[in-house]
């Protein structure tokens, strides 16, 4: 598969030579960053994503068609931490694609049994916010005619960011102290505990680990029952039945579906990360609330 993936990406074209066309094509590794990336990039340019909605970005498999949207792209921006160990060194090889990391400056949480850090970085606002300023000064390198156009669209959407970030502590504090802990299969909200308050715990530490032996299981159930959790919680990537079980062993209830890796699908009322973001905070504060 790497063999016909470096193949098809050798083999794009050069139809557009630089100068030809205003803004820029753009792919970016999962739906979240698409999201953040077409807020700055506006009217200027495409944007493009590879992992599916619906998918775990942590061991997706790429396919020749994902390989060739790469190619055909003036960038490909990507999370970093580890998270697209799958895509990056395909693209690598493939020479002239640039891949430019957005999580540069992040201060990182350490991974506690694996070698690396958590990626999800997205969960605290504020990364996203330093994204964003990555992003832009990328952007003004590559199409510096743009330059106004994503100065003003990233000054919007970070007053919005701002915005979401107080929104958030506030309703995060609304949540009793005995109560404060987020309980779920991947221990994906440390960023965001870190961030507004509250304790997290979950099956496995990262989902490209995951196991749910009986073990892991146990443990979270412990963590639970210490704190005497009225609820549980589920993501929308992750296969249900392992916090299914948890739930059942605890003796709480599964208080709704969250968002990790990726936004939702339309009509889902989380397309967007700052929608996603706030139906989050909304099943937390319901969930821990009871």
């Amino acid at each position: 598969m790497v063999m016909s993936l470096f193949l098809v990406a050798c083999g794009g074209g050069d139809e557009e030579q630089a100068g030809t066309k205003e803004g820029l094509d753009i792919t970016t590794s999962f739906s979240i960053l698409g999201d953040i990336v077409g807020n700055v990039i506006g009217d200027r340019g495409t944007v493009e994503y590879i992992v599916p909605i619906g998918e775990e970005p942590h061991e997706y498999e790429p396919i020749p068609s994902d390989f060739q949207k790469v190619s055909d792209s003036d960038v490909f921006y990507i999370n970093g931490l580890g998270l697209e160990e799958w895509l990056e060194k395909l693209v690598q090889n493939a020479g002239d694609i640039p891949v430019v990391t957005l999580s540069e400056g992040v201060t990182a949480i350490p991974l506690t049994n694996e070698d690396g850090d958590d990626p999800h970085i997205w969960l605290d606002v504020q990364n996203v916010i330093l994204m964003v300023n990555n992003l832009v000064d990328d952007l003004v390198e590559r199409d510096p005619d743009g330059e106004d156009t994503y100065r003003a669209n990233a000054e919007a959407y970070i007053q919005e960011l701002e915005e979401l970030d107080a929104w958030i502590k506030a309703e995060m504090s609304t949540i009793a102290e005995d109560f404060r802990m987020i309980a779920i299969s991947e221990d994906a909200f440390r960023y965001f505990g870190q961030a507004y308050g509250i304790d997290t715990a979950g099956i496995w530490e990262i989902n490209s680990h995951e196991e749910g032996t009986p073990s892991q299981i146990s443990g979270l159930v412990d963590k639970i029952q210490e704190r005497n959790l009225p609820a549980v919680f589920v993501e929308t990537t992750v296969d249900q039945r392992y916090m299914e079980t948890v739930a059942n062993n605890a003796g709480v209830e599964i208080a709704g579906e969250v968002y990790t890796d990726a936004v939702g699908q339309d009509g889902s009322g989380a397309e967007t990360y700052i929608k996603m973001m706030e139906h989050n905070v909304n099943v937390f504060v319901n969930g821990l609330s009871q």
